[in-house]
């Protein structure tokens, strides 16, 4: 999954078989005139291309690469089938800050609705067995424990954006194919279900988003000033993008 303001370049694709495929174009962030491609288990196709090459030399080089991008995608297609949909019953297993949690649904009659993490477990009180109650009280927690986290490491990662004057405006969206975003006029966006992800992703998340406040597109500089507040983000990204289709198969 990304967390990318949009970049300059507009969505380019190429049909296989009988299927349209659409590609993301970042510029590379080494010299090097080799195109690279990438399949994220979102089923997002990612191409990182030299910046002086045009568009028609991309595309190109992508549909000499048409049948492994389909079989990619046709992999992560079948593994997202067998997601199990969420019943929001006892004994299921939920993710907050990149640990899991036993799901525990108490039928209180006279107790106060709402969620609690108590003892390693996500207990939620309801006055009578109700999935779709269940299911609201529960996003309802998660948007409001992403509205704490967001804001709390929001406050710490400022410490190190130095080219940030003021803390820029904060607010959740819950989007299928981003991790979070950033407007032209320097309002941040993210995703509440990245509450559900290891603290370090959502640091490397607002990071890259803060980083666009000084860079706003995928540029060499947008990279190198990435480099310099986290380095190592790169496994994290990539620990990120692989717990997408879990993360994201429920969403809040």
């Amino acid at each position: 999954m990304r967390a990318l303001c949009d970049p300059d370049q507009p969505p380019l694709s190429f049909v296989y078989g009988d299927e349209r495929i659409a590609f993301e174009r970042v510029p590379r962030r080494k010299t090097s005139d080799r195109v690279l491609i990438k399949v994220h288990p979102d089923c997002r196709v990612v191409v990182s291309a030299p910046q002086d090459a045009n568009n028609e030399e991309v595309l190109a080089a992508v549909k000499q690469r048409g049948r492994w991008i389909y079989q990619q995608l046709r992999e992560f297609r079948q593994q997202q089938e067998h997601i199990t949909p969420r019943q929001y019953i006892s004994g299921e297993s939920h993710l907050y800050l990149g640990k899991q949690y036993l799901l525990k649904v108490n039928v209180e009659p006279n107790q106060q609705q709402g969620v609690k993490l108590l003892r390693g477990k996500l207990e939620v009180f309801v006055r009578s067995r109700d999935t779709e109650r269940v299911k609201k009280l529960l996003a309802d927690w998660y948007k409001e424990r992403a509205r704490e986290v967001f804001a709390r490491r929001l406050e710490v990662l400022l410490e190190q954006a130095l080219w940030v004057d003021k803390k820029p405006p904060l607010r959740l969206l819950a989007m299928r194919t981003q991790w979070g975003s950033c407007s032209p006029n320097g309002r941040i966006t993210l995703n509440p279900n990245l509450v559900k992800a290891p603290r370090d992703c959502i640091d490397y998340v607002i990071l890259h988003e803060l980083c666009h406040l000084a860079e706003h597109n995928h540029s060499e500089q947008f990279y190198r000033l990435l480099g310099q507040v986290m380095p190592g983000w790169e496994p994290v990204k990539e620990r990120l993008d692989g717990m997408a289709s879990r993360i994201l198969s429920t969403q809040i």
